[in-house]
């Protein structure tokens, strides 16, 4: 299907849409697969090989685990915090997994099978599972790669996922693969971004559904801030990491009891961090586009609500409508880099997670201030071209540091980026697609130390503990 709002922005739990979502659901699926064709009472041993990137830093990134639970039958969309905990507690106690919730096999976590230099060639994100019969025949085995975002593409069927996704691309009323394209459409329509994007998502649902999963969305989005200011102490992972959301957050209340505009920065800071802290808690977090840049669009979605223009005493439902036309148009930039670049790490760097959530939150704050598309376009433009060539060096393979104040640093240029982009007119040199296409060479020429390998960066040079 073609990428939607709803690709882009699926709730998960931390700490990696590619690391934790994207394999919990490809074992989710292949579990599916043997529970469908009757093998589980065949079943009597389980493999998992992890490659690349997954094997060199799943565990920080929770990669074993998700393996597990997705092999259990649980979806990475509806799998509760509480639900993770009992059932690995469970595991770890019994040395027991149930197998798509009806066969119960001997395999742990130290049974899989990790090759962190061997990459597969479809991508950096590859994982193997097999399971065989008492006389060692193999009953089935699937290979899967985490592409990012949490989408999962499975061996062998890339080319069929590539034809059914120009297919239905097609059935859109609307539909476009670059910026250029996205600005025709909203040229020859007079309309703007997040409505080309509206009409797009309605060829599948009603508009009612549409605004109702998006208010959605930004509740959990709204909930996972409440539950991190909940949280004390250090993060998980063994950095000694200390949360600051809770502290700040209660500086801040003495601080500014009347939502000072120049407290902004804090407020947008303790968004990002907050949202951040959770998703390395393992918290329940969405996409936005991936995990590990989870916090910059909620945190400038939370500046369009408390600071743009016209807020100030507004409707629950003209803050309702802040909301979706938002969403819309960060999607809608969000389709750009999934269909002409890559949203993963371990693909093209950190400038494909941070990077694409800090364009898409500029595109979406230009259009809520009043911005034509080509403002829109713009502020997408700006907000990713200084953040090419970024890496993704995690420190112990945790998606604490840099990742948790690259998030507030992000939110911050995306606000600017996107005032910037308001106050022109329009026009400016770089095109938003030429960026975009850098990027992806960018990422090309990076070396493999430099995307989510823990090989390089601050991964290599600052110790663990």
């Amino acid at each position: 299907m073609a990428v939607g709002v709803f690709d882009l922005f699926s709730i998960g739990i931390g700490p990696s849409s590619s690391h934790t979502v994207g394999p919990m659901r490809a074992a989710a699926v292949y579990a599916g697969e043997l529970r469908e064709r009757g093998l589980l009472d065949d079943v009597d041993s389980l493999r998992v090989d992890l490659y690349g990137s997954l094997a060199a830093t799943g565990r920080g990134h929770g990669t074993f685990t998700a393996v597990l639970l997705g092999l259990e039958g649980f979806e990475p969309e509806e799998i509760l915090p509480e639900q993770v905990e009992e059932r690995l507690s469970s595991m770890a106690e019994t040395g027991l997994l149930n197998l798509a919730g009806g066969r119960e096999l001997a395999y742990r976590v130290e049974d899989i099978v990790l090759h962190p230099l061997t990459v597969l060639p479809r991508h950096s994100n590859g994982m193997r599972f097999q399971v065989s019969a008492s006389d060692g025949s193999v009953l089935h085995e699937a290979t899967f790669f985490s592409v990012g975002g949490g989408f999962i593409v499975r061996e062998g069927e890339e080319q069929v996922a590539q034809k059914e996704l120009e297919e239905s691309r097609k059935e859109l009323p609307f539909p476009f693969r670059t910026a250029a394209e996205l600005l025709g459409r909203c040229a020859s329509k007079g309309l703007s971004t997040s409505d080309i994007m509206l009409l797009n998502e309605k060829a599948s649902r009603p508009e009612a559904d549409i605004r109702a999963g998006l208010l959605h969305i930004w509740r959990v989005m709204e909930d996972c801030v409440a539950a991190s200011l909940q949280r004390e102490g250090f993060l998980p992972g063994g950095l000694k990491v200390r949360r600051r959301a809770p502290d700040w957050y209660r500086r801040l209340l003495e601080l500014d009891k009347d939502r000072d505009p120049r407290y902004w920065q804090e407020w947008v800071n303790l968004i990002a961090l907050a949202v951040n802290e959770e998703n390395a808690s393992g918290g329940r977090v969405v996409t936005a586009p991936t995990n590990g840049a989870a916090g910059i669009i909620p945190a400038v979605l939370y500046y369009a609500l408390n600071y743009g223009p016209g807020m100030q005493g507004a409707t629950q439902e003209a803050r309702d409508d802040v909301v979706v036309r938002f969403l819309l148009t960060a999607g809608a930039v969000g389709v750009l880099y999934k269909e002409q670049a890559s949203i993963s790490g371990a693909e093209v760097g950190c400038q494909g997670e941070v990077g694409s959530a800090a364009s898409m939150a500029a595109a979406a704050l230009a259009e809520v201030m009043g911005g034509n598309p080509a403002q829109v376009e713009n502020a997408a433009e700006i907000a990713m071209e200084h953040n090419l060539g970024l890496t993704c060096d995690p420190i112990g393979g945790l998606v604490q540091v840099p990742c948790i104040e690259r998030n507030a640093i992000a939110a911050s240029e995306a606000i600017n980026a996107a005032k910037m982009a308001v106050w022109g007119d329009g026009s400016h040199k770089v095109s938003l697609d030429e960026v975009i296409v850098t990027m992806r060479e960018t990422g090309k020429d990076m070396s493999s130390k430099y995307k989510e390998t823990a090989m390089g960066g601050l991964a290599v040079n600052v110790p663990e503990c």
